[in-house]
């Protein structure tokens, strides 16, 4: 069996995989998204995959990473993944459930449909709604935390401080749509927890404290080891469960006042950080769903 991991950098996550892959028997080639094209021009939907034969296909694919572009370029990214699971190939994780978890909007409108706690958030592409919503928050004397629709790793994220001038449709990390969530203060010093949950179970959690009020391990959190409690497992579960997911990362902040708060549910999320604390081998316990899902093992 061979299997496709597309990713636009293997880096220490793909070796992780290729690793539990050959421990089960299984080859792995590395392809980008970008690569792959699609053959309309026959009888039968064609879509071609560096390192397969022109009309084979594999029996299912791994996705570690869609690569940025323009609507367009990521468009026919996506639309690759909906083709090959048209065409019966198993894409993990779905690409639905990359798709809505990709974007931040529909993930909190998801997560507030199901009932799982997570900070009021609002969606606007007009300056004149962001004011109006900023200057409640000024009179209550609360923050506003604006995020990248589309974004990661803590790239893009800042406060608006009352001080602050307001920030331009176009500016970096902006793209024409505000995306505010109310500020959560974190209990003690500045962190959040990560949980790392595959097939409806929980496989480990960390803490990751910040610097800072940005608690992402890219942006140079301390990660530690935890044993999650209740909350948060149950927490973690209703939100992989409100996004219809095979694995994803939790990540969730406990308020000053005591309520535990989902932040992001990330369906491609990195787990060297978390690695680096439990002794669980987070890629083993992937590959194992993943061969389940597709009749291996």
């Amino acid at each position: 069996m061979r299997v496709p991991i597309f990713t636009e950098d293997a880096g220490w996550h793909g070796e992780q995989l290729k690793q539990a892959f050959a421990e089960r028997g299984v080859e792995v080639i590395f392809v980008s998204l970008q690569s792959c094209s699609l053959d309309l021009s026959g009888t039968q939907a064609v879509v071609e995959i560096p390192g397969f034969e022109y009309g084979q296909l594999p029996k299912a694919v791994f996705v570690r990473g869609v690569a940025g572009g323009t609507l367009q370029q990521v468009i026919t990214r996506l639309n690759v993944l909906h083709i090959l699971s048209m065409l019966g190939v198993r894409i993990y994780n779905d690409v639905k459930a990359i798709e809505r978890t990709v974007d931040k909007a529909m993930t909190s409108f998801l997560l507030h449909h199901h009932g799982v706690s997570t900070p009021a958030t609002w969606v606007c592409e007009s300056r004149t709604q962001l004011a109006q919503i900023r200057l409640k928050f000024v009179k209550n004397e609360q923050q506003l935390v604006l995020k990248p629709l589309f974004g990661s790793q803590g790239k893009g994220v800042r406060k608006l401080l009352a001080d602050d001038a307001m920030p331009v449709p176009m500016q970096q990390f902006v793209d024409g749509v505000y995306y505010l969530q109310q500020f959560i203060q974190s209990t003690e010093a500045p962190h959040d927890y990560r949980v790392f949950v595959i097939a409806g179970q929980v496989v480990a959690t960390m803490k990751r404290v910040g610097h800072d009020w940005v608690n992402n391990v890219a942006v140079g959190a301390r990660c530690e080891a935890i044993e999650a409690n209740s909350i948060l497992n149950q927490l973690a579960l209703q939100a992989a469960n409100a996004l219809a997911i095979d694995y994803c990362g939790v990540d969730i902040i406990q308020a000053v006042g005591g309520e535990y708060l989902v932040l992001e549910v990330n369906s491609i999320p990195a787990w060297k950080g978390l690695q680096s604390v439990t002794d669980v081998n987070v890629a083993k316990l992937l590959v194992d769903d993943f061969l389940s899902k597709v009749n291996v093992i």
